[in-house]
Formats: structure tokens, sequence, C-alpha cells
């Protein structure tokens, strides 16, 4: 399953060699901060009916001493908003992170511009379903155009159906929650990291910029 995701990750990349050279070797700062999820196709089951009740996501991104990504994330799920905590494990080769054991096999930037957007890919498995998911990462609450045709692209190149693929509803209620907990004394640095509990449904511009 894994070198056939990568074949057709290798073949979809159309960025210059000298970027994609860097993608391969990201180091994850740029990634780090607070980011709107705005626009996600999934393959998971349920996903299609339910994409018209999501609102857009928030996610906060920071770095372990030991170079793992925590990832604080609040997602809207079912009329309710979630807000977990899962801790991402370096791979040994390029820019990609996994933690089998709360079922993320892959996550990975797949485009960006290093400043405003983000195009992450994650490959996720439960014990009833596995299934793939694209988002698109804005530090505002409104993508560019740059970032959305990015998303399409690569939504599309993966095998995403139309029905599969939607941007989130503008309601940043949700979102706002990863923000504000995260500034909590127990998400610092120098505090214990909180217990982490694995979340079905992903491992994990312009516009007001989210509160850091």
């Amino acid at each position: 399953m894994r070198a056939v995701l990568r074949a057709v990750l290798l073949a979809l990349v159309s960025v210059p060699r000298t970027q994609a050279v860097w993608l391969g070797r990201l180091d994850p700062k740029p990634l780090l901060g607070s980011w709107y999820v705005l626009a996600v196709a999934s393959g998971e089951k349920g996903f299609v009916l339910e994409k018209a009740t999501k609102n857009i996501e928030g996610v906060m991104v920071t770095l372990t001493p030991e170079n793992n990504l925590k990832m604080l994330s609040s997602r809207h799920r079912l009329e309710r908003c979630d807000v977990n905590v899962v801790e991402l494990l370096r791979q040994s080769s390029g820019w990609v992170f996994e933690n089998p054991s709360l079922g993320v096999l892959d996550y990975r930037v797949l485009g960006t511009n290093f400043r405003d957007y983000a195009i992450v890919f994650t490959q996720l498995e439960f014990k009833d379903e596995a299934f793939n998911t694209v988002e698109l990462y804005s530090r505002t609450e409104l993508a560019s155009q740059e970032a959305l045709r990015l998303f399409a692209r690569w939504s599309k190149g993966l095998g995403f159906l139309s029905q599969q693929q939607a941007a989130l509803q503008p309601d940043l209620t949700c979102a706002h929650k990863a923000f504000q907990v995260s500034r909590l004394p127990e998400h610092h640095p120098r505090s214990s990291t909180p217990e982490l509990r694995p979340v079905k449904g992903r491992g994990p511009g312009r516009g007001r910029h989210p509160s850091r």
C-alpha cells in the first residue's frame, strides 16, 4: 500500500525540482503555529453525507524536544466540537510523520508556499476502516486562489471524487477552541504532555489570522 502511495505521490509532483527536493527534506518549523482547516477531501465512510454540516477546524502545531509533531486540533464532528492532542513520530526517511498506535500511518506536506498555506496528506487506519484525507491548511480564514487550485489538483490526482471534497462552513467557533486551549499552561513546553487520544476521522489568503 505504501509503495503504491509513494508512486502516486511522485507521479503527481509537478513543482520545480528544487522545491520538490526541499519538500522531501522539509524543516518542520515552517509548519508550526496555528492553522485553519478550510477544505477537506476524505474517503471516510459517512463523509459525503456529513460534509455539509462540517465547520472550519483549527490545528495548533508544535515541535517536541524529540522533533516529533504535537498536533492540538479542534474537529467538528456530528454537531459537536472535539479538541484532541496527538503526537506524530518522525519517520527515518524524508519529512514524513506517523503514529501507527493511533491509526496514523502517514502524515506529510504535499505542497506549501512556506508562508500562507499547506496541503496536507494523511493516511489513516482504524479497526473497522482505512482511508486517506487531503486537507487545506491556511494561516487565515480565507484561502488564496493559489492554495485552492493546489488543493483541487492534489485531491483529484489522488483519486478523490468531487462529492468526496468539501469546503468547510465559515463558522470559526470550533476552530478557535484549539487556539484557546493551546494557551492553557498544560500545553506549554515546560508542562507535562497531555494524554494523547486518537480521533477517528483525521489523524490527524487573506482575512484575520488565528490567535497566537
